[in-house]
C-alpha cells in the first residue's frame, strides 16, 4: 500500500507541528510549509528526513504555495491531503479600538491564505481524490460581539461546507476542525487548562483516517472547562 502524503501550512509550531508528528506516527509522509525555516528544519530532523520535507514560504503568496505543492509532488510523487492550518488573531479586538492595518494582515492569512492554499493544491487533490482539512474555530460557529477574528473564521466554515459539496463530485472529502481555546503560541500567555495542540492533531487524523465511505465534515472540539 502506497504511503500517503499530507501537506500542512502553519507547520512550524503548535497545531501544525503536532499534526505532522501524529501523521508520521500514523504512517504518512509530511510536507511542512511555514515562514520559519529554522523551526521547519528542526522538525524535519525530528521526524526523519525521508518522511518529511521543509518548505519555507509565506501563505499570503500564491507563488510560494504553488512552488511548495510542486516540490511536494516531486519529492513524494503525489499529494493525498492538505491541512490548511495557518492563521492568526488580533492584538486589539473590536471595531472602535481595532487597527484596520492589523485587520488587513489577519485577513490576508486567515482568508486569502486559505484560498491560495486551496488554489495551489486543488488539482493535486483532485488527481488523488484527496482530502482537504481547514482549521476553523469555535469562534466561527457563533457570533462574538464586534469580533473581526470570528468573522474570518466564519468564512473558513463557509468555505469548508462549500468545498465538501464541490469535492464530493470527484470523490474527495473536506473537513473543518473547530477547536475552542488551545494552549499554543497563538496566545501571549499560556493556557495550560485548555485544549492541547495534540488534541486538535488527533481530531485531524481521525478525519483523515476515516474509511472512504465516511466523510467527517466537521469536528467541534472544546475544552471540558
Amino acid at each position: 500500500m502506497a504511503v500517503k502524503t499530507l501537506f500542512i501550512t502553519g507547520a512550524s509550531t503548535g497545531i501544525g507541528a503536532e499534526t505532522a508528528r501524529a501523521a508520521v506516527r500514523d504512517g504518512w509522509q509530511v510536507a511542512l510549509f511555514a515562514r520559519s525555516e529554522d523551526k521547519l528544519a528542526a522538525l524535519v530532523d525530528e521526524l526523519e528526513p525521508e518522511l518529511a520535507i521543509a518548505l519555507p514560504g509565506d501563505v499570503t503568496k500564491k507563488s510560494d504555495l504553488d512552488d511548495a505543492v510542486r516540490q511536494t509532488q516531486e519529492r513524494f510523487g503525489s499529494l493525498d491531503a492538505v491541512f490548511a492550518n495557518a492563521g492568526r488573531g488580533l492584538d486589539t479586538a473590536g471595531i472602535s479600538e481595532g487597527d484596520p492595518d492589523e485587520w488587513r494582515e489577519m485577513m490576508e492569512i486567515n482568508v486569502m491564505g486559505m484560498l491560495w492554499t486551496l488554489k495551489a493544491s486543488y488539482e493535486a487533490l483532485k488527481a488523488t481524490q484527496g482530502h482537504l482539512v481547514l482549521t476553523g474555530s469555535a469562534a466561527g460557529r457563533k457570533h462574538i460581539k464586534g469580533s473581526i477574528y470570528s468573522a474570518s473564521k466564519w468564512f473558513v466554515h463557509g468555505l469548508a461546507g462549500n468545498m465538501a459539496d464541490d469535492m464530493r463530485d470527484w470523490g474527495g472529502r473536506c473537513t473543518v476542525i473547530a477547536p475552542g481555546m488551545v494552549d499554543t503560541p497563538f496566545f501571549d500567555s499560556p493556557k495550560p487548562e485548555k485544549l492541547k495542540p495534540e488534541d486538535v492533531a488527533e481530531a485531524v487524523m481521525h478525519a483523515l483516517n476515516a474509511p472512504a465511505r465516511a466523510a467527517v465534515e466537521e469536528i467541534f472540539l472544546m475544552p471540558t472547562n
